[in-house]
């Protein structure tokens, strides 16, 4: 079996894939992969035996590479132990960003800007919180896919054919997890009932669902910079993405956020994905998923999309974005959702007047206030200190 084991070492080390010449699309619920994979192992090992390819009396792709297993055990849980390789590195990529976000809320932490709710001016907050809110999001999905992480490091290796373990020794399914753990460093664990996690593909809907979210998420993200981008001049004007490329064949001088709608376009495939894996899983039938390869192909797809789409994020947009602090500085000073903080100190009804007269005329929230006399322009300004406005826990003096 050393000749086995060699011709295995050789293919991990990334030799000998060109002999992997089954699409990833098929019928039969893999076999055809498992097939083509034993039969290079079976091959490469005759030869390392100093013997012919085909020569199958002396090492038999399944008498011999295939002993104990079945498409139905080794295809899922090769799936799962890549998967969970490839979501480590997905995870690294939106470390990377998150932690992108996070410094630019703190370079962006004593900008005073106006928040939005419905697209409409709502009441004061920094820049800094804006971002740091993009980074939490991050953070949050980051637990989420470790939690998917430790559902798909169940396998069902040692089930053979249905789960029963037929023409597998009684040991087996508990030797060669603790030895595929050994070797591959994923905390795999074998299942309580091998029949049911044969069938099942819970797990699997599981990923993709969280791989969904994070698409969500991080394409609700490219929105907001896209939006506070927009302009320079007609539109919010509140940020600067860095210039990639030219926007435009006809347009002079015009820029586009082809980062972020790169990103966005990622999203929409991955929410595609999560259908066609949601589908397939629910095509199962009794004690086997035929349509696992879709499910494997939908899901590595979305994983090394959205690692890319991080990394893009992160390399090419966030880490120069700059604030136009003199756009966010009139905004504030113009907006009439400074009324708000001064409500509870005047009144529901004279805010509301107040407000409505700044955008009749124009004139700021503060000036109005004073002019009528309800506030000092010094309490005004103390109440709309930075620090008050955008922390609850702050009271001015």
């Amino acid at each position: 079996m050393s000749a086995v084991v060699s011709a295995c070492e050789e293919i991990r080390s990334g030799d000998l894939h060109e002999h992997f010449v089954v699409d990833v699309i098929q019928g039969g619920a893999g076999t055809s992969t498992n097939m083509n994979a034993n039969e290079v192992i079976a091959n490469r090992a005759l030869e390392l035996m100093g013997r012919g390819k085909g020569d199958y009396a002396y090492l038999h792709p399944l008498g011999h590479v295939n002993m104990s297993q079945s498409t139905n055990d080794v295809y899922p849980t090769a799936i799962k132990v890549a998967a969970y390789d490839e979501i480590e590195k997905l995870l690294d990529s939106m470390a990377v960003l998150r932690a992108d976000f996070e410094a630019k809320a703190r370079e962006f932490g004593g900008i005073l800007k106006i928040g939005r709710t419905q697209l409409q001016e709502a009441v004061p907050m920094t820049l800094g919180q804006e971002f740091l809110t993009y980074a939490i999001m991050i953070e949050e999905d980051e637990l989420r896919l470790r939690e998917a992480c430790r559902l798909i490091a169940e396998i069902n290796l040692g089930a053979t054919a249905i789960g029963t373990g037929i023409n597998a020794h009684p040991d087996y399914a508990k030797v060669v997890c603790a030895k595929l753990g050994e070797l591959t460093g994923v905390p795999v664990v074998t299942a309580k009932n091998l029949i049911e996690a044969t069938q099942d593909c819970g797990a699997f809907v599981q990923l993709s669902s969280v791989l969904k979210r994070v698409a969500v998420k991080i394409s609700k993200i490219c929105n907001d910079l896209r939006l506070l981008s927009s302009g320079p001049r007609a539109g919010f004007n509140e940020i600067n993405l860095p210039e990639v490329q030219a926007g435009s064949s006809i347009m002079p001088g015009k820029v586009n956020p082809v980062i972020p709608e790169v990103v966005n376009q990622v999203a929409f495939e991955v929410i595609g994905n999560d259908i066609t894996v949601t589908m397939a899983a629910e095509a199962g039938q009794l004690q086997l998923n035929a349509f696992e390869p879709i499910i494997a192909h939908s899901i590595f797809k979305s994983i090394a999309h959205l690692r890319q789409a991080f990394c893009a994020l992160s390399d090419r947009c966030v880490k120069e974005i700059t604030a136009n602090r003199g756009v966010l500085a009139r905004q504030v000073k113009y907006s009439i959702g400074l009324a708000t903080a001064l409500n509870p100190h005047i009144g529901y009804e004279m805010a509301a007047a107040i407000a409505k007269e700044a955008l009749k005329t124009g004139d700021s929230v503060v000036n109005l206030a004073v002019r009528r006399k309800v506030m000092t322009r010094k309490k005004i300004e103390a109440l709309l200190r930075p620090e008050i406005l955008t922390n609850p826990d702050k009271k001015a003096v």
